[in-house]
């Protein structure tokens, strides 16, 4: 991409028409719609762009069934520049990871499982032998900038007689890395209130929108106390939609509250993509639109939100000199069924549809 490519007439999420001017993958120039001049204008009128869409959770090592699947099929072929795959891979398999990412298109970073099989098996945290805390060290030493942080899944099914146990001991890992810590809610016990009073500044409650019993809201729909006092530490929510993490009734009930989401994200990996009811980065945000939140609300939450959380705000951003880290997306009317993870289905007048995305030095339409 060394000739300069001019972006004609797309608009901000704020509403503003621009032409962005890009050339050897960064941005070089970003003028009044019409203004710019390059060798090649692609029209962008109708489109939007942003940042390049960040999704937090994802699932991106296709060796491991079922929660698995290719880097770029839910990166930069859904408009997904940034995926973090969350827990994914212990010690035993981040190196492979790491070598997956070095080879696609899509910017991958990673939350190192804290059981060293990682996903190898779905109850990784049943066995407290499994949470190797030297493994693990050198795990984040070896893979310093790939590791974002580290994923313990706290629920019935992957910790069964362990109990709250493997949270504690993630964070005594989080102490020595100097890493925050993701934390998969669901199924009791170990019951919800255990899991928040472990959590801290920057950590992630990632399925916090879930419609399980065990879930951060009352029968009447208000918020516990401890979910309260955990974001006032500085907990982060997260969506992770999922195949059984996002109900319509748990989201309804967190806007009427105030509730709203640090970050939207998937739990994508090749069932959910293929069979629904996740399908994409961008249906999770159409279920936001619907819900009420606004299309300058949904983009922040995979733009600038994201990247701040990384630490990263340069991938939050749109500024000449900068690498050309951009989605186009289309916002368009018509009728779509969006359906959550226990079956309820609603109808949405309205949908977000990427078109492209610009990351790494490369353009790929979607």
């Amino acid at each position: 991409m060394g000739d300069k490519v001019v972006l004609r007439n797309v608009k901000t999420v704020n509403g503003h028409a621009v032409d962005i001017v890009i050339a050897f993958g960064k941005i070089v120039e970003i003028t009044r719609a019409g203004e710019a001049s390059g060798s090649e204008i692609r029209d962008c009128t109708g489109q939007y762009v942003s940042s390049g869409w960040i999704d937090m959770h994802v699932h991106a090592f296709p060796e491991f069934e079922p929660y698995g699947d290719e880097i770029d099929e839910i990166g930069v072929k859904q408009g997904v520049t940034t995926i973090l795959d969350a827990g994914s891979c212990g010690a035993d398999r981040i190196g492979e990871l790491r070598g997956n990412a070095e080879r696609a298109h899509t910017r991958l970073l990673a939350f190192l499982n804290i059981s060293h099989i990682g996903l190898e098996r779905v109850d990784e945290l049943s066995r407290l032998e499994w949470i190797d805390v030297e493994k693990a060290l050198q795990a984040c030493r070896d893979h310093k900038e790939f590791i974002v942080g580290l994923k313990a899944r706290i629920s019935r099914s992957v910790v069964q007689r362990s109990g709250i146990e493997p949270l504690r001991l993630a964070r005594v890992l989080s102490y020595e890395t100097h890493l925050p810590i993701m934390v998969h809610i669901g199924s009791a016990p170990p019951m919800i209130e255990e899991v928040l009073e472990l959590m801290e500044n920057k950590d992630i409650i990632t399925h916090y929108l879930n419609g399980k019993p065990n879930n951060l809201f009352d029968s009447q729909g208000d918020p516990l106390p401890e979910l309260l006092a955990a974001l006032n530490r500085g907990v982060h929510l997260d969506v992770g939609h999922g195949t059984a993490s996002f109900s319509f009734k748990v989201a309804e009930y967190a806007r009427k509250a105030g509730i709203r989401p640090d970050t939207i994200s998937t739990d994508i990996y090749r069932a959910n993509r293929l069979n629904g009811p996740v399908y994409s980065l961008a249906n999770v945000l159409t279920k936001f639109l619907y819900l009420g939140y606004s299309l300058e609300e949904v983009i922040y939450a995979v733009t600038e939100k994201a990247a701040n959380w990384l630490n990263r705000p340069e991938l939050g951003r749109i500024q000449a000199g900068d690498e050309a880290n951009l989605t186009l997306f289309e916002l368009k009317p018509g009728k779509i069924t969006l359906t959550d993870s226990e079956g309820e289905e609603r109808i949405a007048d309205q949908y977000i549809e990427p078109r492209g995305a610009f990351v790494n030095g490369t353009f790929t339409e979607c």
